[in-house]
This record gives structure tokens, sequence and C-alpha cells, in this order.
């Protein structure tokens, strides 16, 4: 049993309304992509759902920990960012918030999202994490970066494929 099956009981009442916060902030970022109900949204690390929920289109989520999916109100997986089961190009955009830092291998992690990723990505990470450097370095060495703005105790990456 990982951490977050531990604390899945909690886990909303802990985080859940900074995660909305956070999204809310993040889709003002976004307001030059225009996101279609039709649109296929990869939720990498998605926890409870919540940073999905408030997107209006066909939502799929994947985490590790089995107790959050079960909170989850859209399609889930239970799997990891390094090996994601999904076909190349399968969605038209790919989030991760608040989840990066928690990879087993960062740069396989986003590897993987790149390859079932289309067009758009979106990820935020946590400014305090130790691996922060290494992850915004990793996130520019991937991905076309569109937009990085300090969204709190988070800096969100808008990004595309080269």
């Amino acid at each position: 049993m990982n951490y977050y099956d531990i604390i899945a009981d909690g886990y909303d009442e802990l985080y859940a309304e900074e995660q909305r916060d956070k999204v809310r902030k993040i889709k003002k970022v976004l307001n030059f992509i225009d996101v279609k109900p039709y649109f296929r949204l990869l939720d990498v690390g998605c926890g409870s759902g919540v940073s999905a929920e408030l997107f209006d289109c066909d939502k799929t989520g994947i985490d590790p920990s089995k107790e959050l999916l079960k909170r989850c109100g859209f399609p889930v997986v239970l799997g990891v960012a390094e090996d994601l089961p999904f076909l190349d190009d399968e969605f038209d955009i790919v989030i991760s918030f608040t989840a990066i830092h928690n990879f087993n291998n960062v740069v396989k992690g986003l590897k993987e999202m790149r390859r079932v990723g289309k067009k758009w990505f979106v990820f935020s990470v946590l400014k305090k994490s130790v691996k922060f450097d290494f992850i915004r370095a990793n996130i520019f060495s991937l991905f076309r970066v569109v937009k990085e703005v300090d969204v709190g105790k988070d800096v969100c990456f808008v990004c595309d494929k080269f």
C-alpha cells in the first residue's frame, strides 16, 4: 500500500480546494487553447480527479493509488507515468498537476506523456521540490514550452511537441 492509499480518505479534505484553485489559475493561462468537449484529456497522477474535473471534455486518469482512483468521477487506470498503457498520440491534451516530482523516473515519465499526447501538455511542478530544476530542464528538452507561469506553490508549463 502506498502513501496515497493510506491518506486517501482525507485526501480531498487536505488538498481538493488547493488543487481547484490551482486549476482555475492554470485554466486562465490556457485561455488560448480552445478545449472542445470531444477532446481527449489524460490526467497523469490524477489522484481523486479534482484537477481534471474542471475540464469540459472526455477525460481519462491514471494514478498508482487504487484508493484515490475510487474517488474519480471519470474513467481511470491503475498505473504509473513511466509505463502508460495508451497508444501513441491518443490524447489531445495531457496534464499532470503537482505529480511529476513523485515519479520514480522523471525522464521516462515525461517521455511517456509526450508519446501518448498529440498536441498540448500542461504540467504544474511544485517549486519547493528538490527535483524542480531537473524537472524544468527536462520539460524544456522534451517539449516546446509555450508559457511558463508562476501559479503560487507551483510553476505551470504549457507545452506542445516540437
